[in-house]
């Protein structure tokens, strides 16, 4: 795990947008683990702003994101596709019929998650996971008591998660209960990891999950038993990290990173 700290949360995204866009210039058949949320739609206006930019071609790239709300249809506003298709999907040259995600209106849910697995094993699994953080530390919907080897299963989401994404929601209640998602160890096999987080909110929870035990009752832990897993954080998110001097020497001095200051 390597930790990278940015002055500023627009440093932060830039850097990871960089990685991301320039992955997909060295490997065009990219497998691209995607995520949602407010920190992500500033990196997916960077993306798209990049494809028009600067010619990153998305036609060949493959895109599994991490999870869906069950009960929500592909095209109800509340859903991750629809957040999909209205902060990346629209505005870049991916083919659709390559961007998936799990069904949360499937008869068979438990079906759906199999084949959720299927399909990303066919596709030769994912090369670059990008990822955020919950305030319960979850990755994903893997809320606390998450399995760490676990795959793609409907999983109940807690009343930290409920409330934090209740105000997406025109009313609250609205919100769905129970979500599909990627399982840890789903998450895990992917062979590169970025992990965004910005923000004094984060702060508390990016240290349990960097610093602390790896433990299911904060999913993201896991990240530490990854080979291949970078964690980008502004410093606001930084602040209640231990070893944030060394983190930052680590940036200084290490030659690939130069580029990107």
């Amino acid at each position: 795990m390597e930790v990278i700290i940015r002055p500023t949360r627009e440093d932060a995204e830039h850097l990871v947008t960089r990685l991301i866009a320039d992955q997909v210039r060295a490997e065009p058949d990219l497998v691209l683990g995607l995520a949602t949320g407010a920190t992500m739609e500033r990196v997916y206006v960077q993306l798209a702003r990049a494809h028009i930019d600067e010619a990153v071609d998305f036609s060949l790239v493959r895109t599994f994101n991490l999870d869906e709300y069950v009960g929500l249809a592909g095209d109800d506003p509340q859903s991750y596709r629809f957040y999909m298709d209205q902060h990346l999907f629209s505005k870049i040259n991916v083919d659709r019929r390559n961007t998936y995600l799990p069904n949360g209106v499937a008869e068979d849910l438990a079906a759906e998650c199999l084949a959720y697995e299927a399909r990303i094993a066919r596709c030769g699994g994912i090369d670059l996971q990008l990822l955020g953080i919950g305030k319960s530390g979850h990755i994903g919907f893997n809320e606390p008591l998450s399995a760490l080897q676990s795959r793609t299963r409907e999983k109940a989401l807690t009343p930290t998660t409920i409330a934090q994404n209740a105000g997406y929601f025109s009313r609250p209640e609205d919100m769905p209960h129970r979500g599909l998602t990627m399982g840890v160890g789903t998450i895990l096999d992917a062979r590169e990891i970025l992990l965004l987080v910005t923000g004094a909110s984060k702060a508390q929870v990016l240290a349990r999950a960097v610093e602390g035990p790896v433990t299911s009752m904060i999913s993201a832990s896991a990240l530490q038993l990854h080979a291949r897993c970078r964690v980008i954080v502004d410093e606001a998110a930084a602040a209640q990290l231990v070893e944030q001097e060394y983190y930052r020497w680590i940036f200084d001095h290490e030659p690939e990173w130069q580029p990107y200051h």
